[in-house]
């Protein structure tokens, strides 16, 4: 059996390396919100709207996303719902199905959130240098699609 390998003491295990920074990432996302109009929306939201891209999208396949429960992924965006944010219509290939879909209002806080994305992106990439910065995002996207090759960006 194989055992994780001890990192350097220059740096911390992956994992920990990556939740810190998607911690990060998330505390930077966040700040401006309620300045933005967006009070209502918790930390909890942001799963949803981590994993919806532009909507159309079943719950159950939004759940598998945000790799949440069936349950948990139907009370978040039913809140979201009710606040406004997403709304559900018929899936027009399955009459049974919904699908989860931004509202003008979802929509407007996706596009206020890209340019807070690329806020934070800018931000880092100064404390790391622009090449530097650019090339961990190729690496961890060569992993990603290597890893999950039916959700790769190519």
């Amino acid at each position: 059996m194989e055992t994780s390998r001890v990192p350097s003491e220059d740096r911390q295990a992956i994992g920990q390396l990556l939740v810190r920074l998607l911690h990060e990432f998330r505390v930077e996302l966040a700040a401006p919100r309620a300045d933005l109009g967006y009070g209502d929306i918790r930390e909890a939201h942001m799963q949803i709207f981590g994993n919806i891209a532009t909507g159309d999208i079943r719950l159950t396949d939004l759940a598998a996303r945000a790799q949440l429960s069936l349950a948990a992924t139907s009370e978040l965006v039913n809140e979201l719902v009710s606040l406004g944010y997403l709304d559900r219509r018929p899936d027009p290939t399955d009459g049974r199905a919904k699908l989860i879909v931004l509202t003008e209002r979802g929509q407007q806080l996706m596009r206020d959130a890209g340019q807070r994305v690329a806020h934070i992106e800018q931000q880092w990439a100064g404390i790391v240098g622009a090449q530097r910065f650019e090339e961990a995002c190729a690496i961890m996207q060569e992993l990603l699609d290597a890893l999950d090759p039916e959700n790769a960006r190519r």
